[in-house]
């Protein structure tokens, strides 16, 4: 019984959190768009020229699709640090204290982030059935046809992701770039792994390929055999006009896939079980804490003559540059020394692979690679307290919002040098301009998810999606001129920039007033 307070106060701490109103609003508009309007412009599942009929069968399965995939990307990020919070509250001390066994304590955040998922995931399908009546041209409703593909391929991905959330933070606790870069490698494993497996669905985490191919069949039986040129999951733009329909009426799981699902949280449950032989309970040594050092004491007592004259003089400097220099040395710093290691090899990728591919694929994951160090920058003074005594600095707006968003920039386009000089090279000027500018959007998008949230949390999960979409060649998504290097990208750029640079000036000059 020690496990359901535990849960509830671990699910109502994340539930009313700002964050979470956040997401809950952003998911509902991704939701929107899982199912295109008859009159958009872009689909989001296709095979060939295909889509199905606005069915309950479509409307249910695609939807079971995109949140399967959706929630996987943010769920991670959305769920994780549940026990760093316990740490920095200090609950986890008092939890440690009683007779709440390890075993309990990761299942309870288990549980409590699953749950956090299931609400999201409740608000999805009722934002789909509403649209499927908005949408519907006079098919019948079968709730059934919703509630059966969420309960076989949604429901046991989103308890899975819950346990890695929970794995990952117990066995990578100091390091939240680890979780940051181990989630987004693993995820891309999984998205692999289930495109080569098609006839073997149980290795299918996400669920997702048994029916794709179900529908591919479909499709290949109405085009008389012939082969299927293009199958996307995922958000295409144009070539609507030409879109053929096809009527989709939901697929018979085999007993063997719902066994399949049955064992992913099997698994999950048995990986929880494993991993608390690992966790630490809250018995933290502070390396950082250092021995006060031994003071001696003279007997002797020497006076000497001070002259006022002979003192330095009391200078003030009221430049940026002490406050630009501090900022990049706590960037430089934040992270451990080894992960600038791998920074060196992403830039050394960056000069030694082909152009294209430096530019596509190894800029955005070395970019990634900081986000920790970014995420935290308009709200580390919040974290660490210290927010009365920056904001009674000289003009904080124009020296230290200043400093902090012009070292984030610096980095990042320090890290891009190996690229920009090879584009100097090459004189391609509006790649090279679309990267720099590309650099200042980042930091300044952070800059707004950081001083509207007060958190790292959601700016972390966005800019994840935002790299995973451009490494799969989403043009909509690319910030850095890699897939649409057009002569409007840089305007755009600025003109975004402008408009998250007046929304971070607007908002830290409103908390200086009312602090």
């Amino acid at each position: 019984m020690n496990i359901f307070p535990l849960i509830k106060y671990s699910y109502l701490q994340r539930v009313r959190n700002y964050n979470f109103l956040i997401t809950l609003c952003a998911s509902l508009a991704v939701a929107y768009t899982f199912v295109p309007a008859p009159d958009a412009n872009y689909s989001t599942i296709r095979i060939a020229d295909y889509v199905g009929d606005y069915n309950s069968a479509w409307f249910g399965y695609v939807t079971a699709i995109m949140s399967s995939l959706f929630l996987s990307l943010i769920g991670f990020y959305l769920i994780n640090g549940g026990i760093k919070t316990d740490i920095q509250t200090k609950v986890g001390q008092i939890i440690a204290s009683t007779k709440v066994t390890n075993r309990t304590y990761l299942f309870s955040k288990v549980i409590s982030g699953f749950l956090i998922l299931l609400t999201i995931l409740g608000i999805v399908l009722a934002m789909s059935i509403t649209l499927f009546h908005f949408y519907n041209h006079n098919f019948p409703f079968e709730i059934f046809q919703f509630i059966k593909p969420y309960v076989i391929i949604t429901i046991p991905t989103l308890f899975f992701i819950a346990v890695l959330a929970v794995v990952f933070e117990v066995f990578f606790r100091k390091y939240t770039i680890l979780q940051n870069i181990g989630f987004f490698f693993l995820f891309s494993f999984l998205m692999l792994s289930s495109r080569t497996h098609e006839e073997h669905f149980s290795f299918d985490m996400l669920g997702t390929q048994i029916v794709m191919h179900k529908m591919e069949n479909q499709v290949r039986e109405l085009t008389k055999g012939e082969k299927i040129k293009e199958l996307s999951i995922g958000y295409v733009i144009g070539n609507k006009k030409t879109t053929k329909k096809f009527h989709f009426n939901g697929i018979e799981f085999p007993y063997s896939f719902v066994i399949s699902r049955i064992l992913w949280i099997t698994l999950g449950a048995l990986l929880i079980f494993l991993t608390t032989g690992f966790f630490h309970r809250f018995s933290l040594k502070e390396s950082s804490v250092q021995k006060a050092p031994k003071v001696s004491f003279k007997t002797e007592i020497t006076t000497k003559e001070i002259h006022i004259s002979g003192l330095s003089k009391l200078t003030t400097n009221f430049s940026i540059l002490p406050l630009l220099k501090t900022e990049l040395l706590l960037l430089i710093r934040k992270e451990k020394k080894w992960l600038w290691f791998v920074n060196g090899i992403g830039m050394l990728l960056l000069a030694l692979l082909p152009l294209e591919i430096a530019h596509q694929f190894v800029l955005p994951i070395l970019w990634f690679l900081q986000v920790s160090r970014i995420s935290g920058l308009t709200t580390k003074e919040f974290t660490n307290k210290v927010h009365y005594f920056a904001f009674a600095s000289y003009k904080p707006l124009q020296r230290l919002l200043i400093s902090q968003l012009s070292a984030s920039s610096i980095l990042l386009l320090f890290l891009a040098i190996p690229l920009l000089a090879r584009l100097i090279l090459t004189s391609n000027f509006l790649a090279l301009s679309s990267i720099i500018l590309g650099g200042i959007f980042i930091v300044f998008l952070a800059a707004v998810f950081g001083i509207v949230t007060k958190g790292k949390k959601l700016f972390e999960v966005v800019f994840f999606m935002i790299t995973y979409t451009n490494i799969n060649k989403i043009p909509f998504t690319d910030y850095f001129g890699a897939l649409s290097q057009g002569n409007f990208l840089p305007v755009k750029l600025t003109i975004c920039i402008l408009v998250l640079g007046t929304i971070v000036y607007s908002i830290r000059n409103y908390q200086l007033k009312t602090s």
